[in-house]
């Protein structure tokens, strides 16, 4: 019998989207790596799911991301549409975390001293990496010192909502310091990494925030001087045409791509688009508006993000240098949750945490970071301040942090009656009887 093979020795499908041979998919188009992607997406919550939850789908989906990369099996890469899909999860990341921070939170004493504590790591980190660099490599020290004091409060929630804890005196904690983790390393990326000078970079951030503040107005005024329109989205907000959710999006569009012009991270201007969502929206419609960010963040863009975020780190530059892992782990909880804890166990920091476990907990979940080092080193990269290989090991900490850190937090968070005693004492230490 003649095999079939000898009448079609090579099969060729020609497509802008993929090139098929006898031996398989040599190279794959945006299509073909979307649909590789979303494999990714639809496996890590079973997976995740097998292991009870104890590894968190997002670092399978990171795993998965490193599989199908260029750097291992090649299945898929970032060209073309796909690139743009994970900028805009990583916005929409972003944004949910913007939803769910509270302005005036950030101006109690608990925000206060939230804010002095990041600085007081991000002064530290930079001193340290500055000792050990040469002198000349200060812009490199900048970029080690944002990466390793950022918060990925973003990566947490879904995490911390599997874990029950995201609405507890922790998850409450966590937005503050998360919130000061992402808003406080953009700013410094933008004030100490840009080619332009200084004070220029705070004039654009001025004109940014300004823009910002014109967008947030914009429904006001329409709603003011034309009801009728106002009347007219909200009509139709739950039908086919989704006028509330495409106003989100193009909010977000807006200003992700005025921080782009502006030559800021686009992450600056997604994090505001949730700050002002969040004002925006009336606090009995909260509760739905966030259903809706999930069902469109979390089931497209989110999981592009990770995956594709994988897909950048190069697993030979880890394990070639797997002790330089091994440190970078620690030094992260070390620069950035030590910190926290040392200010929660002795000083009054204004949050409800009462048990040692919660203010553990808290440094824990506050030491994880990814999104920010993922930005930061895209961006040094690009301004020749760090090798890819070095960018892939920082890449690879911070998704260490994401298994690690929410894992050892959730074994010892503490037990219901202890929460609930600390929470009494909470109480009473906030009652006008115990002031007096």
């Amino acid at each position: 019998m003649v095999s079939a093979i000898n009448y079609f020795p090579m099969i060729t499908v020609s497509s802008p989207d993929t090139h098929v041979l006898a031996a398989g998919i040599v190279e794959s188009g945006p299509l073909v790596s979307f649909a590789w992607i979303m494999s990714g997406a639809v496996l890590a919550p079973f997976l995740s799911w097998i292991t009870g939850r104890k590894i968190p789908a997002v670092v399978l989906l990171i795993g998965y991301g490193i599989v199908i990369g260029p750097y291992w099996l090649g299945l898929a890469s970032t060209e073309g549409g796909v690139g743009l899909l994970k900028q805009l999860g990583l916005g929409m990341l972003f944004l949910l975390a913007g939803y769910e921070i509270n302005p005036q939170t950030l101006r109690s004493k608990e925000g206060r001293s939230a804010a002095s504590t990041w600085i007081v790591c991000m002064i530290l980190s930079f001193a340290g990496a500055f000792l050990l660099l040469n002198p000349d490599n200060a812009s490199t020290a900048v970029v080690l010192a944002i990466a390793v004091t950022s918060t990925a409060v973003g990566t947490l929630m879904p995490i911390m909502k599997q874990q029950d804890t995201l609405h507890k005196p922790v998850g409450t904690s966590l937005l503050v310091h998360g919130a000061i983790g992402e808003v406080l390393p953009i700013l410094a990326m933008a004030l100490l990494l840009s080619a332009r000078a200084t004070w220029v970079t705070a004039v654009v951030l001025l004109g940014f925030f300004i823009i910002a503040g014109v967008v947030a107005l914009i429904p006001r005024t329409v709603q003011f001087f034309l009801p009728w329109m106002h009347k007219a989205m909200v009509d139709e907000a739950g039908s086919t045409n989704q006028t509330v959710m495409r106003l989100v999006l193009w909010m977000l569009g807006i200003l992700m791509a005025v921080a782009a012009v502006f030559e800021l991270d686009v992450v600056l201007g997604a994090f505001a688009a949730g700050v002002i969502l969040h004002q925006m929206v009336p606090e009995k419609y909260q509760t739905a508006m966030e259903q809706r960010l999930d069902i469109v963040g979390y089931s497209l863009l989110i999981p592009v993000f990770f995956i594709c975020s994988g897909m950048s780190i190069d697993p030979k530059a880890v394990l070639d240098n797997p002790w330089m892992l091994v440190i970078l782990v620690p030094l992260i909880y070390v620069t950035r949750g030590l910190p926290v804890l040392l200010r929660e166990l002795f000083g009054n920091t204004g949050s409800s945490l009462g048990s040692v476990r919660e203010k553990i907990q808290l440094s824990l979940y506050t030491a994880t970071a990814l999104p920010i080092i993922v930005a930061v080193t895209e961006v040094a990269v690009a301004s020749d301040l760090l090798s890819d290989d070095n960018a892939s090991l920082l890449v690879a900490a911070g998704s260490a942090t994401v298994l690690l850190f929410p894992l050892l937090a959730h074994v010892i968070k503490p037990k219901e009656d202890e929460t609930a005693v600390s929470q009494e004492h909470n109480q009473e230490t906030a009652s006008p009887q115990h002031s007096k």
